[in-house]
């Protein structure tokens, strides 16, 4: 194997729960963790934006480079749109996200250390459906991430994947109560990718499931645990012989603020049981305004 192609392979597999240079040998664009507490529900007609902010940290690569360590910092805003156009009863909206970062990489490999601050890969989803009825919140989608991020061979800290890739989107919030205080959610993302040209290798297929428990507490406070798991399905192409996954729980906490009209959700994500990839800590902070 190629030097700067091993270097990537630590960089992709270390960073689990970041922005685009999520999981896998080569792939799997979507960051698990990125939705907590009703992952499934989209917001009402209108316009948003959301603003990620996700950092992440790992010491431990089961079967890695020895001497591994990882601190990536990812901001990614997303402007949503929500329109007043249904099908097949329900709302139809778009939306789009570009994420920029900053990763810094150590490891005892032939490669040096890096660290460098890299724009990622451009989310386009043109299409999002969603439904509301009294105790359930659903919501289907496609998107595409397209490969406009910063992407270098001998280079391991950066954002950018070099490929592009397929992603559909399915999941449902269910209100337990009749009031509403409760609500247990799953959300489902399955990446598709193609080709990377550097290296004439067409990552497996990516699966990620993201799941949350929420109880409001207060008219503007909410509670709760949510995790992920995210998996790698299908052997890559050529086979490297290598299929990881991740799994991680933590708690949530998010709020309302009336006066400036905007969300925000703090959660804190432990990961465990890692394969063929880093195993370490999420945390991500999401802002929400509507205009």
């Amino acid at each position: 194997m190629r030097q700067p192609l091993y270097c990537l392979l630590c960089a992709a597999g270390l960073l689990a729960a970041v922005s685009p240079v999520e999981a896998q040998p080569l792939g799997g664009h979507y960051p698990a963790g990125s939705e907590g507490i009703k992952a499934a529900s989209l917001p009402p007609p209108g316009v948003y934006l959301r603003d990620y902010n996700q950092f992440y940290f790992a010491d431990d690569y089961r079967d890695g480079p020895p001497g591994f360590n990882v601190l990536v910092y990812v901001n990614a805003p997303r402007l949503i749109w929500i329109t007043d156009f249904k099908i097949l009863g329900g709302f139809y909206g778009m939306d789009a996200l570009i994420p920029l970062g900053y990763v810094d990489i150590e490891a005892d490999s032939p490669q040096p250390n890096d660290s460098r601050f890299s724009i990622g890969d451009l989310c386009l989803e043109p299409i999002t459906i969603s439904w509301h009825t009294k105790q359930f919140d659903v919501a289907v989608g496609y998107a595409i991430w397209v490969p406009t991020g910063d992407f270098d061979v001998n280079n391991a800290a950066q954002l950018g994947k070099g490929f592009w890739s397929h992603m559909i989107t399915a999941g449902a919030t269910w209100y337990i109560d009749e009031q509403k205080t409760w609500s247990l959610s799953a959300l489902n993302r399955y990446e598709i990718h193609h080709e990377h040209e550097d290296f004439n290798i067409t990552p497996g297929n990516t699966w990620t499931l993201e799941w949350g428990l929420g109880k409001s507490v207060t008219k503007t406070v909410e509670l709760g645990v949510v995790g992920y798991y995210q998996a790698q399905m299908t052997e890559d192409d050529p086979d490297s012989g290598a299929k990881d996954h991740v799994v991680a729980i933590g708690p949530e906490i998010s709020t309302f603020c009336p006066k400036l009209g905007m969300f925000a959700s703090l959660r804190y994500l432990h990961e465990f049981a890692a394969k063929d990839r880093s195993e370490g800590h999420n945390i991500m902070l999401t802002l929400t305004k509507r205009f």
